[in-house]
């Protein structure tokens, strides 16, 4: 199979900025000045796009979003909620008249839970004006929802509530025990999981009354309705213990009370995001790698009747990651992003299969497409690329419907980004992005950071990193390598580090920070590193790899997999790709290097974590941070209180940058800007 890519772009509506006489660098202050464009919609007629936009409120140290729409020929833009909660999620009903959307609106004046109210529900506007009111009060909230064909009805997703969380304010109660006996107990952001499932529930408009579809010892999520509104295609994980196994599989329910729902698919492996085709009688969803390579192999387009029996895979030679399955509005085609070699791109593909056609964006202007949605009127995406922030654009022409960020990013003087492609002793190519710092010197050697993403089966992309841009406007030259591992060059590179962590990744590090010394690009004396959750994993593996590196920081890393065995949730990875400890005790001692072999770490290193990381828990911070300082190699360890994997508090967000640029600093000495 081949897929080709259309010149679509109109340079002028996504390029950088012109610079100006009085711009300035890029400062870690600034991310709080960045207007975040996200969750997107279309209305029925196609003439009007939804978007949320979410802002910080400094004083606050909080963040919030508010809705917007913009006309389909950008000719008007107009503010919905002026809100300091945020809404998320619209859903315009299939008449038009009103726009669904998610938000957590009815907080005490303390900022206290005050029951279900407070939590985020379902929220209705009318587009003809007055005040949205809310539709739904389920103890657990709503994550997701979507209208019925003909708007009379919602199907939603809602978690059950933990058992203590919505005691009043000042109860003095004792917290009951917490009771653990399930394989799978903690998830990063939900805490201690007890016997809370996702639910799917259809809530009738007018009466407000919900009926429970999805009872179980499961999760049930991604709910789609058939175009008749008689049925729901979901994906569930049943079968067995759900938390011992990735089989999760399409379901088919009856939108009634009492239905009992029917197995479509019986792949070993993940099977969901499913979506009726137009006529009802087939269903898109996306298929994963077998079970043994789970997170490894990219997901393919799958098609299946209704009916059952064995699907088609139309993209099956595409050997790229694919997600968001849409039809078009004909039924002749699907939809989906798939990622490609640092790009994210939309595509297409007859149902029949044939010739996979990418849409948006091209090797010619590289982007990267978040999400989209197909309308009467075409395709809307919200896009980024590497000087520009994710805004709205229309997918058939690259016009930008939104400009959210003009105002910075004509005051920024913003590094110049490029893809730069190394090989290395064993001949596999290594594909990065380098990010010059702003008044870049040809000829110079610049101190180098190499910035190292996580996933591992992830990409760093074509796309805007805050991250890098405030290190490079400090002066230094900074590398995104995607070391095998990474996805966006299919399932061969993904599954090389399978139950090998730490080696071929380094190998690959090594093999782009080498090309940018013969170069004459990076000062090989003056050589940095860091990375957040699997970036930091290899950043650890890096400095106990060799003493080349003179500075790291390692963000909610972890060294010693033996630690992590049932203190993390990713217990199902350990035990199917690791073994056992006590019966492979080998593969994890030779993973964990960084640890055990710690006396050979030279390269002062800044350890960060969040408090309440149950993804990568700050134990493993603590235990590289306490071998360094008895090793007494220079290190720090910063702890963000009440913080998960993933940083939220704007001011945490901004002394993490802010004490990366001083460790670096510290480490590697002044740069050009200085």
């Amino acid at each position: 199979m081949r897929w080709y890519l259309p010149i679509l772009f109109t340079l002028t509506s996504m390029s950088a900025p012109a610079q100006q006489p009085s711009q300035r660098p890029f400062t870690p202050e600034d991310i709080h000045r960045i207007r975040s464009v996200g969750d997107l919609a279309i209305s029925p007629d196609g003439d009007w796009v939804a978007y949320t936009v979410g802002t910080t409120n400094i004083e606050k140290d909080e963040s919030s979003s508010d809705l917007f729409m913009v006309r389909w020929d950008g000719s008007a833009r107009v503010q919905l909620t002026h809100t300091e909660g945020s809404e998320s999620h619209p859903r315009f009903s299939p008449d038009g008249k009103y726009l669904g959307f998610i938000a957590a609106r009815d907080a005490g004046a303390d900022g206290e839970s005050k029951g279900p109210a407070s939590k985020s529900q379902i929220h209705l506007l009318n587009r003809a004006g007055g005040e949205a009111q809310r539709l739904t009060a389920l103890p657990g909230g709503v994550s997701s929802f979507e209208w019925s064909p003909d708007g009379s009805r919602l199907i939603l997703v809602s978690k059950d509530p933990a058992p203590d969380e919505d005691a009043p304010p000042g109860d003095e109660k004792t917290p009951k025990p917490i009771v653990v006996d399930r394989y799978q107990f903690k998830r990063d952001r939900e805490g201690y999981l007890g016997d809370r499932y996702q639910r799917l529930y259809v809530l009738d408009v007018a009466t407000r009354q919900e009926v429970l579809l999805t009872p179980g010892a499961f999760d049930s999520t991604e709910p789609s309705w058939s175009p008749d509104g008689r049925h729901i295609a979901f994906s569930s994980k049943r079968g067995g213990d759900p938390d011992r196994h990735e089989n999760t599989d399409i379901y088919v329910i009856e939108a009634i009370s009492g239905a009992s729902a029917t197995r479509l698919t019986d792949w070993e492996g993940s099977d969901d995001s499913p979506s009726f085709s137009p006529d009802g009688t087939k269903i898109a969803y996306l298929q994963g790698g077998p079970a043994k390579y789970s997170g490894y192999d990219p997901s393919q387009l799958a098609i299946i009747s209704t009916t059952g029996g064995s699907p088609f895979l139309p993209t099956e030679e595409l050997d790229r990651h694919l997600s968001q399955p849409q039809w078009s509005a004909d039924g002749s085609k699907v939809h989906f992003l798939f990622v490609d070699d640092r790009l994210r791109i939309a595509g297409e593909v007859p149902v029949a299969g044939g010739e996979v056609k990418a849409l948006f964006p091209n090797k010619t202007v590289p982007g990267v497409v978040r999400s989209y949605q197909v309308g009467a009127n075409g395709i809307a995406g919200i896009v980024t690329f590497p000087n520009r922030p994710p805004d709205v654009y229309r997918l058939s022409d690259g016009k930008a419907l939104t400009d959210e960020n003009r105002a910075l990013l004509d005051e920024i003087d913003w590094a110049e980004v490029q893809g730069v492609d190394a090989v290395g002793k064993d001949d596999v190519r290594v594909g990065a992005l380098l990010v010059k710092p702003p008044g870049f010197t040809p000829g110079t050697p610049y101190p180098t950071i190499a910035l190292i993403h996580g996933g591992p089966v992830a990409q760093d992309g074509f796309e805007f990193d805050a991250m890098s841009q405030v290190l490079a406007a400090q002066g230094y030259l900074v590398v995104n390598p995607n070391y095998r591992g990474s996805h966006g060059r299919g399932r061969d590179f993904a599954r090389a580090i399978y139950a090998d962590w730490g080696n071929l990744e380094i190998q690959d590090i090594h093999t782009v920070v080498d090309h940018l010394v013969a170069e004459g690009l990076a000062d090989p004396n003056r050589l940095g590193i860091g990375g957040w959750s699997y970036g930091g994993m290899n950043t650890n593996y890096a400095i106990a790899t060799d003493t080349r590196f003179r500075a790291a920081v390692s963000g909610a890393s972890i060294s010693n997999m033996i630690t992590g065995y049932g203190t993390d949730q990713y217990i199902r990875q350990y035990e199917n790709e690791l073994g056992l400890p006590w019966e492979g005790i080998e593969t994890y001692l030779k993973i964990s290097y960084p640890f055990f072999k710690a006396d050979r770490i030279k390269t002062p290193t800044l350890f960060l974590c969040g408090e309440k990381d149950f993804n990568v828990p700050l134990i493993n911070s603590e235990q590289m941070y306490q071998a360094l300082r008895s090793l007494d190699v220079p290190t720090r360890l910063v702890i963000y209180p009440g913080q998960f994997h993933g940083l939220s508090k704007p001011s945490y967000v901004q002394d993490r940058l802010e004490r990366m640029i001083d460790w670096y600093q510290d480490h590697l000495g002044e740069t050009h800007s200085n």
